[in-house]
């Protein structure tokens, strides 16, 4: 697990390098851009409760999106390395990691949604929006960062996302964010739907797939179909 928990984080902290410069620990892009990763993190999450059925007013019979909450987690994964690689070297954050990925959460969600699930939702939310509110206190105390680490493993565990999906989902997210960043992302130019598809949706295909997975042979199978859309 601890080798595939650095991996991760000599992953995150290229991609940063190459995307926001190598200041970024600063919170200051290469371009002279304010870094705010908790933000990022409570915004994620507000886009993770939207793959449930939550708004009175709106499709009331709506079904949870199992998947995408999967993605959403793996997105505040990503900023949320890059906050903690502020404080901490890699090897010294692998360890803390190692020590914290294993907790459990009380909360579980339903595979399968139904109307006797939409009077709990508040209590299924509450795990997420538990993970909002905490990204929004203005601490960086070690105390309070594995707090918060603590809070996001809680919301894997009770997705039942296991730390080798996590893994396997943070490996194929983190070479379509760089796939993106070399086919115009910051520009504008970039196309985020691929034949109908939404690039994630095309990337959980392709993982699905593939037993086996690295950073070029993805990024190859990435390069080939994006060259094909129309």
């Amino acid at each position: 697990m601890k080798e595939k928990i650095l991996e991760m984080l000599q992953l995150q902290n290229e991609l940063n390098n190459d995307t926001n410069g190598e200041d970024w620990r600063k919170d200051i892009t290469k371009n002279g851009k304010v870094i705010n990763w908790k933000r990022c993190i409570y915004m994620e999450s507000a886009e993770l409760i939207d793959s449930f059925p939550w708004k009175h007013w709106k499709n009331i019979e709506g079904k949870i999106d199992i998947d995408n909450i999967k993605i959403e987690l793996v997105d505040i994964w990503h900023f949320l390395m890059s906050y903690l690689l502020k404080f901490h070297s890699p090897i010294e954050l692998t360890n803390m990691i190692a020590n914290i990925s294993s907790i459990k959460s009380d909360i579980k969600i339903p595979k399968k949604w139904s109307k006797e699930e939409n009077h709990k939702i508040d209590r299924f939310l509450d795990i997420f929006e538990e993970l909002m509110a905490l990204a929004l206190i203005k601490t960086d105390d070690e105390i309070y960062q594995e707090t918060l680490l603590e809070q996001f493993f809680k919301a894997c565990d009770s997705i039942e996302l296991g730390f080798e999906e996590l893994y396997r989902l943070y490996i194929g997210k983190n070479v379509l964010n760089q796939f993106r960043q070399d086919h115009g992302y910051k520009e504008g130019t970039y196309k985020k739907v691929w034949n109908d598809k939404e690039d994630n949706v095309i990337l959980q295909e392709i993982l699905e797939k593939e037993n086996e997975i690295n950073f070029d042979t993805l990024y190859k199978k990435l390069e080939e179909i994006y060259g094909s859309t129309s």
